[in-house]
């Protein structure tokens, strides 16, 4: 049985919402929110940061955290330092990002199925977009599209509709083609993960700002989920607000 251990990069300085880990919602951290949601699934759970205040709000809880650099340039290179400094004989790395609080258990199992299929080096999730979704969610360019193949590994994200389809009216084409809208959760072998943290930035991640394009062109294989459970992001206060409201909503 593979051994797996999930990783919550957690910065304090954003710039759009500075603090965000250590803001409440429903009278609990979001930080809290997270590493919960991500121990139902997962027995190995730690906090990867760059701040001693989100460090002693983790260990509070009960939860536990380990310092990484504040130099860092995405939160797959703090997972790395991370899971360097924890050791162990890890077979798969799960990167949870710290603003999601309503992830699902069974999309973090999702992504670790994937690893059944041993040619699988990452893993992704996707959710079809709907009609009812409407063209102007599939054309939203900060909602990345991502084509598979008939075993389900990712040929190609772009922000771009892809595919384009010919001689088919716009208005059509959620109707005629399944398209699938990129969840940005990602799982790595844990040898893979050391590998493309070293690799340099490709013409194709620079085009798309698209850090996963860095891998697909240095050919890493990247295994892909489903998912129909669309989660809350909180990239802003307005974010928070919403998800406030999506929790009273639930009850």
């Amino acid at each position: 049985m593979m051994k797996s251990l999930a990783i919550i990069p957690a910065r304090y300085a954003s710039t759009r919402f500075p603090a965000k880990p250590l803001a409440m919602l429903g009278g609990k951290l979001i930080i809290e929110r997270v590493y919960r949601q991500v121990q139902q699934a997962i027995d190995d759970v730690v906090v990867a940061t760059d701040d001693e205040r989100i460090m002693s709000a983790v260990e509070s809880f009960g939860g536990r955290a380990v310092m990484t650099s504040t130099e860092h340039r995405s939160g797959t290179d703090r997972c790395y330092e991370a899971l360097m400094k924890v050791g162990g004989s890890y077979d798969i790395v799960i990167n949870v990002q710290g603003d999601e609080p309503f992830i699902q258990p069974e999309q973090i199992r999702s992504l670790v199925d994937c690893f059944e299929d041993p040619a699988t080096d990452i893993a992704t999730l996707v959710k079809p977009f709907t009609v009812e979704d409407g063209i102007e969610a599939l054309e939203n360019p900060n909602s990345p599209k991502v084509v598979v193949s008939c075993d389900m590994k990712a040929i190609y994200f772009s922000r771009s509709v892809i595919p384009y389809m010919r001689e088919v009216p716009r208005e059509e084409w959620l109707s005629r083609h399944t398209y699938y809208k990129h969840i940005g959760m990602y799982a790595f072998r844990a040898k893979t993960l050391g590998e493309v943290t070293a690799l340099p930035q490709s013409s194709l991640e620079l085009s798309e700002k698209l850090e996963q394009l860095r891998w697909l062109e240095n050919g890493y294989r990247i295994g892909v989920g489903i998912t129909t459970i669309e989660t809350i992001g909180i990239d802003t206060p307005e974010d928070l607000r919403r998800a406030e409201e999506f929790l009273a909503a639930r009850g």
